[in-house]
């Protein structure tokens, strides 16, 4: 039998068509024309092609398929309309899931984030009865994460044998793109961090993400979700760890909210000249503030999901940018 990957070219998807692979299992994946491959090329993997917003593409690509996992999302805080958006992360979640009940996969893997979960302060780390809480003003990225789940949720409903991942911040190998998360590394390596803001998140590898998608396969409960993370950290102590790994003096400066926030606008109005991201967008900047601390116990306990120190992974994601040259000399 055979699993279908969607999103497969993207930093979890890759990882998961690895995994899939180290497991024995055949993988087929839908790409579009247009994709960059780079992060499966060389892989024994079966390509289809077609686009998570076409139901018809999707049913197609799962024929003969025993399991489906919905990784496809636009992960990004600055570029993409808002349109863009709600196409891929909602529409798409809704097209794909309705094209896996009508070719009746046995088994679904939806992956939402804890975007969809919102952030609920240090004291108590939230799980995933946690309700989304960001304000007005937020990434869209968020808001469509939290609807996208709210589908894949209501297709359960309908009969769809579905399991919804919560994926925390993602770090780790093969970041090519990179992702948010992964710049947050890479902002350090190449000291575009002098300083540090309040708030916190939570770490995780994505191999052990990718890892935990084929444990909510094997063991999760339908309908039910996992919150796939493990180390809640402050900004201070992870640019700290990056910075001890990298053998840099980790930042010294606590920069206030309100600084933060006129120096993001500036960024955008310098993006929009020079056509290059911010260093920092106005979104991140009111999330930033925010703690998106979590817990991952449940993941832990019923389907084994593992957990790397988070120093081991930072330490791959360092020696990895470094060697395929993301990191400036000097």
């Amino acid at each position: 039998m055979k699993a279908l990957v969607t999103g497969a070219t993207g930093f979890i998807g890759s990882s998961l068509v690895r995994e899939l692979l180290k497991d024995g299992k055949e993988v087929k994946v839908l790409v579009r024309q247009s994709s960059n491959t780079k992060n499966i090329d060389g892989l024994d993997v079966e390509k289809a092609y077609g686009d998570v917003r076409d139901k018809e593409a999707v049913k197609a690509a799962l024929e003969g398929c025993d399991v489906f996992y919905q990784t496809a999302a636009l992960f990004e805080f600055w570029g993409p309309s808002k349109k863009d958006y709600f196409d891929v992360n909602v529409e798409g979640t809704k097209a794909s899931l309705q094209a896996a009940l009508e070719q009746g996969v046995p088994r679904v893997v939806y992956t939402s984030s804890i975007a969809a979960l919102g952030a609920h302060g240090r004291e108590r780390p939230a799980n995933e009865e946690a309700q989304y809480n960001y304000p007005d003003g937020a990434p869209p990225y968020l808001l469509t994460k939290y609807l996208g789940e709210v589908e894949a949720l209501k297709m359960a409903q309908k009969g769809l044998p579905v399991v919804v991942v919560n994926p925390a911040t993602v770090i780790g190998v093969r970041d090519i793109r990179p992702t948010p998360s992964g710049r947050i590394i890479l902002d350090v390596l190449n000291k575009k961090t002098p300083g540090y803001m309040d708030g916190g998140l939570n770490f995780v590898d994505v191999e052990d993400v990718a890892r935990g998608h084929i444990l909510a396969a094997q063991k999760g409960r339908t309908g039910e979700k996992y919150v796939l993370g493990n180390a809640n950290m402050t900004h201070l102590e992870f640019c700290t760890l990056v910075s001890d790994v990298a053998g840099m003096q980790p930042p010294k400066l606590r920069f206030p909210y309100p600084a933060v926030l006129i120096l993001s606008y500036l960024y955008q109005l310098t993006a929009i000249i020079t056509k290059k991201p911010p260093v920092v967008t106005a979104g991140a900047a009111r999330l930033a503030r925010m703690y998106g601390y979590f817990d991952s116990s449940k993941a832990v306990r019923e389907l084994g999901f593992p957990q790397t120190p988070v120093r081991t992974t930072v330490e791959k994601a360092v020696n990895w940018f470094r060697e395929n040259g993301y990191v400036k000399a000097g």
